[in-house]
């Protein structure tokens, strides 16, 4: 058995006090200062040393919207000083896809590398748009062996960027057929290039330190990649322009899709002939006949690209990103052409959930970008974006720091990956690729159950 893939995780606190969702109102006029006080029980020491940080605190305290949640101090308190709240400004956080509770959990893994557990439970729908309309088995959860995250059973993250052979041609006991181009990817998550109002001070090279230590890699446009980068293997450039010759030593290039491009690709070819040639295919009605006329024209890899929220351009009625894959994956599979061919899910992947969500409805790896910018304390709050003063000062950020908040991340989400291939006694995750016997759609749950009563769901 080949040795354990394994991400060392380093805590990194936060430069900055996080918004928390909860927070204590404390009554203090009416108690008795009783000596079992609840605050000195509190199990995660948030009243701590109070007088001491009321005496150094300039703003809010702590403790006030760092609860975890427990409900303890509340339940027990003899007098009922205490009550629960919402931080009013963790409802401005993030949009209506990058949640509050989307940032606060990456936050948290940023910072410590472990897998979020609420005290409090699960308080939100079972039900919503997108992926979270779409619940994976989790019929081997039973079975005491399945849990490669402890470390007595191997499960395999790996996967191979590139393209496969569809059969072998042997001359008498040699083997003729061409060895198709891979690159190895030790967990199916690659970074994405980043809006440019991101990039500023050591953020990009945070970014290729982390890429670097783990094994993994990140696509650069080639304009933002200096003689820093430019010799770094893990690296992937992505070139707008024709300059397509500029990265001859790259294992892989990303070039857009556009007419002329099965001669730019031939003429990337002659110069490196074991260079992959990725071709990015944005999300759109029309991508599912391109993708076809790709592969059939040897291209080996797609980078599907959706926008930020994991929606295909279109003007009216866009699909998400999961309904695009399982539209995509079954055609090429009726085509015999699916394992030619190696698919990136790129951007709208906000959770770790997302992954093997995105990988059951077809794709073989995503390539994610907010989420990092989150893990380095991002509040998405638009004001660099609007030439505002940044809120956390991400140009400020120190490469190290920066590179272990993006290490524990992706920890973070390996670990819950191995969970879920766990739970459903999977043991490597490229056998999840189209494997949507694997999961649960709403959609299809309710069609089947009430279709026939009460007729289609209007739109």
């Amino acid at each position: 058995m080949p040795e354990k893939y394994v991400i060392h995780a380093k805590n990194a606190p936060p430069r900055f006090r996080p918004i928390g969702k909860f927070g204590i109102i404390d009554w203090r006029e009416d108690c008795s200062s009783c000596h079992n006080c609840v605050k000195k029980s509190c199990v995660f020491d948030l009243y701590k040393d109070e007088n001491t940080a009321l005496h150094d605190e300039h703003g809010y305290l702590d403790y006030i919207y760092q609860c975890k949640g427990c409900m303890q101090c509340i339940q027990n308190c003899t007098k009922n000083l205490l009550s629960r709240m919402i931080n009013p400004e963790y409802t401005l956080l993030g949009d209506d896809y990058y949640t509050p509770e989307v940032i606060l959990t990456t936050w948290f893994q940023a910072e410590a590398g472990r897998i979020p557990v609420s005290g409090s439970g699960y308080g939100g729908k079972f039900s919503g748009k997108g992926f979270d309309s779409m619940w994976t088995d989790m019929s081997e959860i039973v079975r005491p062996t399945r849990d490669g995250i402890h470390g007595r059973e191997y499960i395999n993250t790996s996967v191979d960027i590139g393209g496969k052979l569809n059969h072998l041609e042997f001359d008498g006991m040699n083997l003729v057929s061409k060895k198709p181009l891979r690159i190895e990817s030790p967990v199916p998550i690659i970074f994405n290039m980043l809006p440019e109002h991101f990039q500023r001070g050591e953020v990009m090279a945070s970014l290729v330190s982390a890429c670097q230590e783990m094994g993994t890699y990140m696509i650069m446009r080639a304009k933002d990649i200096n003689n820093q980068f430019k010799n770094i293997k893990n690296i992937i450039p992505f070139i707008e322009n024709n300059d397509v010759m500029a990265f001859p030593n790259a294992e892989m290039i990303i070039i857009p899709d556009n007419n002329d491009i099965f001669s730019v690709r031939d003429k990337i070819k002659s110069v490196n002939n074991s260079q992959i040639v990725a071709v990015e295919v944005k999300a759109s009605k029309l991508a599912k006949e391109r993708i076809m006329n790709l592969v059939k024209n040897g291209i080996e890899v797609i980078n599907l690209s959706f926008n930020s929220n994991g929606m295909e351009f279109e003007d009216s009625n866009p699909r998400h990103m999961r309904d695009v894959l399982r539209d995509i994956h079954p055609t090429l599979v009726k085509a015999g052409l699916r394992d030619q061919l190696f698919i990136i899910a790129s951007r709208g992947i906000a959770l770790a959930e997302h992954v093997p969500k995105a990988m059951i409805c077809g794709a073989d790896s995503v390539a994610i970008d907010i989420p990092l910018v989150i893990a380095l304390e991002c509040r998405l709050c638009g004001e660099c974006q609007r030439g505002e003063e940044c809120q956390i000062k991400l140009e400020d950020i120190k490469t190290e720091y920066g590179k272990n908040r993006i290490i524990n991340l992706i920890h973070a989400w390996r670990n819950q990956i191995l969970e879920m291939l766990g739970a459903m006694g999977i043991r490597e995750v490229r056998r999840l690729r189209g494997e949507m016997g694997r999961a649960m759609f709403f959609e299809d749950l309710e069609r089947e159950t009430f279709g026939s009563v009460f007729g289609k769901r209007k739109k």
